[in-house]
């Protein structure tokens, strides 16, 4: 999945367990001039819950569990790229948020031949009944079923916790900034965009001089 000239794409990476806001803080970031926000969860579920892909993703997730790698980054670097061709991604100008994307260590290492990581927001939050009790309200508001079923819940924090959580381990250190995810939303994108600013800054200044 190499850039038109050849180049590897440049992003951030938005972590941490179900519940903690990922899919929110990668929102209000895209929303953000300079940063293009990729949601692995938002793209599994525009699929078309008819075709193999789509039965396929149904049936991990109304278990809790992950899509097999190969198949994530198929469908994940297939809609990056379609992105490239209408134009809604500009690899030269915008700074990936990667929210969802890599969920395992082998993730993270296929994709590090064609995505620069330039820092990771880790998204703090420890208090396990309180991501339950977030996932839950989100599955009434946002009517998604595989939030709804307290043993799904519990068993994808399960599945973080043993197959995500890992790869933090794959980053240096220094490019890992942890934010607090137990504020308001608000609260919460002021500490991410402290962190994020100075790497689209980074980004922009690359890009000038290329």
């Amino acid at each position: 999945m190499p850039t038109e000239d050849g180049g590897k794409y440049r992003a951030i990476l938005l972590f941490g367990p179900p519940g903690a806001g990922k899919g929110t803080q990668g929102a209000m970031l895209g929303a953000v001039p300079g940063f293009h926000h990729v949601s692995s969860g938002d793209i599994f579920r525009n699929l078309d819950k008819q075709s193999e892909l789509g039965q396929l993703f149904l049936s991990y997730s109304t278990r809790g569990e992950l899509v097999p790698d190969d198949v994530t980054i198929r469908i994940c670097t297939e809609n990056l790229a379609a992105r490239t061709v209408v134009g809604l991604y500009r690899p030269a100008r915008d700074l990936l948020v990667l929210d969802g994307l890599p969920r395992t260590v082998n993730q993270a290492s296929v994709l590090s031949g064609s995505i620069d990581v330039l820092g990771v927001v880790r998204l703090v939050a420890d208090d396990r009944s309180a991501m339950t009790a977030r996932l839950k309200h989100r599955a009434l508001q946002e009517k998604r079923p595989d939030d709804a079923d307290e043993k799904v819940i519990q068993n994808r924090l399960d599945v973080y916790e043993r197959e995500t959580a890992p790869v933090l381990g794959h980053y240096p250190p220094e490019t890992v900034h942890a934010v607090s995810a137990m504020g308001s939303p608000a609260s919460v994108l002021r500490g991410v965009l402290e962190a994020v600013v100075p790497i689209l800054d980074g980004h922009f200044e690359n890009a000038a001089g290329a």
